[in-house]
Order: structure tokens, then C-alpha cells, then sequence
């Protein structure tokens, strides 16, 4: 998935201590469990790879069984190239990051932009920046390429959310709702150490949640009404421009200027934060998380966003719930990559391609023995890296990688 988004340049994290405040305000984070691991390992002890699979940019690190980052390359998305030419340079980058210890590299998980169907291992669908993305069989394209080696695959947003919580602001939670604001708003749902896709792989839509504010405005899906349409990154600074703003170009600009007290901009981001508190409090009703986790562009807008948004889901929240912590991503870069790693270690053998071929060293990237037979459910007689184009359904349009270019959470979410 690229590099991870940073916050909005010049208007500062949000990351302070209030932003780590549960929603009544107390101060500490949750306690963590101890080298608490809540996914059951399926994988042999070993090294993983993990691979990012942006608009723009693709990455791979090698991570070993206690989530340390051993290495790491980042490459440019041939992202006008076709499907072939992104699962070249994924694998090329997964021999890379391995070098001499690919002997130990025991399996690879991919985070990748679109809707992934990760019992398939098939983009279901994906924004057109990716060209020929959507109908990818990405989990048997990328485990032909590497003879054969094991393959689990997710969106990039569910890698994120694996990522903080195996090493980041969730680490030691079970249950985690991670929402990420940047380009669209996305979100992950951890239940027991597990990302949950759903039976269509679309869980995680949050920014299709309904809010007041948002009442008629179109949203990139299609529909009206959605959280997305007012509090993603675009939309906060169109609002701007919109109520007759001038003096700010971008949404940092419109950071710098709340911070600084200027009234329309301060405004502007007390709605949106606030039509974003409502969903996420919404959310939290119904899955009832230990913790949230929101991370993204947005979230660099300071205290003038996060105040908004803390007191919002302090008014939706049931009782019960108040206490949560409500608290800044912790990984930036490193997220996706440990997400995607973990991937391998959370996910059922038959959920991953498997194959006769024995690896060796020399196992040229685009290659396997003759005698290596790769099964990848639903894949059939399909060519090395696609399925039919009838494969690519026509749910909404994947709002993770819509702009093209980022991190993640600049990315939209499904």
C-alpha cells in the first residue's frame, strides 16, 4: 500500500495527549495484554513477507515471528501496466526484502487496494488507477511467481488494522475498531485477534454510514447521505471552499487557519469531525471494541478536529461504552507492512495457495518447477494473474485506493 499516509502537512498530528484521552476524558490507554497473541498461528515458525499494494507505490518488508521489520524496498506501481506487471514487481520485491534467508520465508501476506475476497484470494473490485486490478487473481498470480510459496490476502485497510494491533496502538487488544480518514473513510473491524471481511468481503464500509449532516450529499459510492460525503479529507475542504473560503488552498491550509481561530475554518472542521464522531459512535454501539484506532490525513488537523470528534462519540455512545479509548494510529509506515505479514499467521491453510513445487533459491521470480500444481479456490483453468473480467462484480466502487496515490489512509476504503 504505498507509504503510509502522513498527517496533513504543517497542521499538526493531533497525536497529543488529548488525543489519546479515553471519550470521558481520563488520560490512559487501556492495558495491554503482555505478548498476548490472539490469532492462532498457522504458519510454521519462520519469516514472512508482507506486501503493500498502492495506486502508486508498492512495498514488501520481511518481518520475523515477533513482528520485527528485518527489511524492507519500495518500488513505483506499474499501475498503468496491467495486472502482470504489478504481481511482477510485488514478487520481485518479495525476493528482494528476502535475499539470502529466502530459504526461511515461510509464507507472504498481501494488503492491496480494491475489495479483496480473501478465501479466493480475488480483487472483487478496484477504482480504475489500477488498470486491470479488478478480476486479479492475486493470491495464486503472486504464489506462481514465487513457486508456490503460501499466499493470504486483504484490503489494505484490514492490513493497517492488523498492523496496529499486533504491534501498534491496539497491540493486546482483542477486539479493535480501526477508522481511517484521509481521501475517503474507511474502517477495519478486529473481533477475537481476526479481521472480520464479511461473507462479500465488504466489511469495513464506514464511510457508507448515514449521518444528520450529510442529509442529500452525494456520496462517491452513488448513493446520499454518507458520513464520507462530508468528513473525508475532500470533502472537509470543498465545504471550505464552498461557504466562500479563500484564504486556504488545501485542507492543511484550512488546518493551519482553525488552529489559528479563524471562525469558518474552525467551523468547517467541527461539522465534519462531528458527523465522524456520530458514525463511529454508531459503530461502537454495535460492536462494542476495546478500542478505536483513526489514523489518516484527516487526523492531522489538530485539536480543532480531534475536540469534535472525541465529544460527538461521547454523545452517541451507550453507557457502558464511555470509557473506550479513542486514540491516534501509532505505526505510520511500518502498519501495512507488519499487517500484511501477519496476515499469513492469522489465516487457515486452505484460505492460502498452496503447491507441490519444493522452492529453491534460484527459483527464477516469474517461475515454477514443472511439476508444481498451485490450487487457489475459484481460480480454475484462469491465466497466470487474472480471472474472467465477469469476476470483478459491481459492488462499490473500492474507496481505499481511489487517490491513487498513498498511504492507505489517504486511499479510500471500500
Amino acid at each position: 500500500m504505498s507509504s503510509v499516509p502522513g498527517p496533513v502537512a504543517g497542521a499538526g498530528f493531533g497525536g497529543t495527549e488529548a488525543t489519546a484521552r479515553r471519550v470521558g476524558e481520563a488520560k490512559t490507554a487501556p492495558d495491554r495484554v503482555a505478548g498476548t497473541d490472539f490469532g492462532e498461528t498457522k504458519t510454521s515458525a519462520g519469516l514472512v513477507v508482507g506486501v503493500d499494494i498502492g495506486g502508486t507505490k508498492t512495498a514488501a518488508g520481511l518481518v520475523d515471528p515477533s513482528g520485527a521489520l528485518l527489511a524492507s524496498a519500495t518500488r513505483p506501481t506499474p499501475a498503468a501496466e496491467g495486472c502482470e506487471a504489478i504481481l511482477d514487481t510485488a514478487a520481485e520485491l518479495v525476493r528482494s526484502v528476502a535475499g539470502d534467508r529466502w530459504g526461511s520465508v515461510t509464507a507472504v501476506g498481501v494488503g492491496s487496494a480494491g475489495v479483496i475476497d480473501p478465501e479466493r484470494g480475488v480483487v472483487v473490485s478496484a477504482t480504475t488507477s489500477l488498470t486491470g486490478w479488478a478480476g486479479t487473481d492475486l493470491r495464486g498470480g503472486l504464489s506462481r511467481r514465487l513457486g508456490g510459496l503460501p499466499v493470504a490476502t486483504a484490503n489494505d485497510v484490514h492490513a493497517h488494522a492488523l498492523g496496529e494491533h499486533w504491534r501498534g496502538a491496539a497491540a493486546g487488544c482483542a477486539d479493535v475498531l480501526l477508522i481511517a480518514v484521509g481521501t475517503g473513510v474507511g474502517a477495519s473491524i478486529v473481533l477475537g485477534g481476526r479481521v472480520r471481511h464479511g461473507p462479500h468481503a465488504v466489511a469495513g464500509h464506514a464511510g457508507h454510514v448515514p449521518v444528520p449532516a450529510a442529509a442529500g450529499a452525494p456520496c462517491p459510492c452513488g448513493g446520499t447521505g454518507h458520513v464520507e460525503a462530508v468528513a473525508s479529507g475532500p470533502a472537509l475542504l470543498a465545504e471550505y471552499l464552498r461557504r466562500g473560503g479563500t484564504r486556504a488552498a488545501d485542507l492543511a491550509g484550512v488546518a493551519r487557519l482553525a488552529a489559528a481561530g479563524d471562525p469558518l475554518a474552525t467551523d468547517v472542521l467541527i461539522t465534519g469531525g462531528t458527523a465522524l464522531g456520530q458514525a463511529i459512535g454508531g459503530l461502537m454501539n454495535v460492536i462494542d471494541p476495546e478500542i478505536v484506532v483513526i489514523g489518516g490525513g484527516v487526523t492531522g488537523c489538530g485539536d480543532p478536529w480531534w475536540q469534535p470528534v472525541r465529544a460527538a462519540i461521547a454523545a452517541e455512545t451507550l453507557p457502558a461504552l464511555r470509557d473506550v479509548p479513542i486514540v491516534p494510529a501509532a505505526l505510520s509506515s511500518t502498519a501495512a507492512l507488519l499487517g500484511a505479514a501477519r496476515l499469513p499467521l492469522t489465516t487457515t491453510p486452505t484460505a492460502m495457495t498452496t503447491a507441490t513445487a519444493t522452492r529453491t533459491p534460484d527459483t527464477p521470480a516469474g517461475t515454477m518447477s514443472q511439476t508444481a500444481m498451485v490450487t487457489a479456490t475459484g481460480t480454475g483453468d484462469t491465466s497466470a494473474g487474472t480471472l474472467p473480467q465477469t469476476a470483478a462484480d459491481t459492488l462499490p466502487r473500492s474507496v481505499t485506493d481511489a487517490a491513487a496515490e498513498e498511504p492507505p489512509f489517504t486511499r479510500k476504503n471500500p
